[in-house]
């Protein structure tokens, strides 16, 4: 079956995703510069997940350019992504509210990591049905920067028991990771000039 559908779905839920996140910053209460403060942690919680779920449609959107078509086992694959995704709010709005605390950051790590885990279980479906000889197997190869989110994610939620600051950071360095485009399926499609 074509991939149009599967597509224009998760625009759509991506898209929820992100307003759900903007809805819960809250205006502060006064006109003064100081009753922004006690929202700066919700709001740097909110730029970065914002980043995160960007990261995510973005490489959505390169992965299906690289694939023809999609069978049962890649659509619940990509529900399996999305259902990982739509708690991101959730955990960034507890995380925010609670201004970083162990246990709020560990939770966070783990939607994290599992939004990874999914979006891995998204590309072997496509794999598996498109052929190890596939633009994406070839685009994908040994997923070095996706093994080593997933080790990061890991490592980050261990931090969060002693050291949420250092989860953070964790967290800060795959976003950063990821936010310099991802040039393998651009280069497996010939999209991408080099100079």
């Amino acid at each position: 079956m074509g991939k149009g559908r599967l597509e224009a779905f998760s625009d759509g839920v991506i898209a929820i995703i992100i307003t759900i996140m903007v809805l819960e910053l809250k205006a502060p209460l006064g006109a003064a510069l100081d009753a922004l403060r006690p929202l700066v942690p919700g709001l740097l919680c909110y730029v970065l997940s914002f980043a995160f779920v960007g990261i995510y449609w973005n490489n959505h959107h390169h992965t299906l350019h690289a694939v023809e078509r999609v069978n049962g086992p890649i659509l619940w694959a990509n529900m399996h992504l999305l259902f990982w995704l739509s708690l991101i709010p959730l955990v960034t709005a507890w995380m925010g509210e609670n201004h970083f605390a162990a246990r709020p950051v560990g939770l966070y790590g783990v939607v994290l990591l599992m939004c990874a885990l999914a979006f891995s279980l998204l590309i072997r479906a496509l794999i598996a049905h498109h052929g190890k000889d596939s633009v994406i197997a070839r685009a994908i190869g040994g997923d070095f920067k996706g093994n080593l989110s997933l080790a990061l994610y890991a490592a980050g939620i261990g931090a969060s028991f002693f050291v949420p600051a250092l989860s953070m950071a964790l967290y800060v360095a795959v976003a950063l990771m990821w936010l310099i485009p991802d040039r393998r399926i651009e280069d497996a499609l010939g999209f991408s000039p080099r100079a």
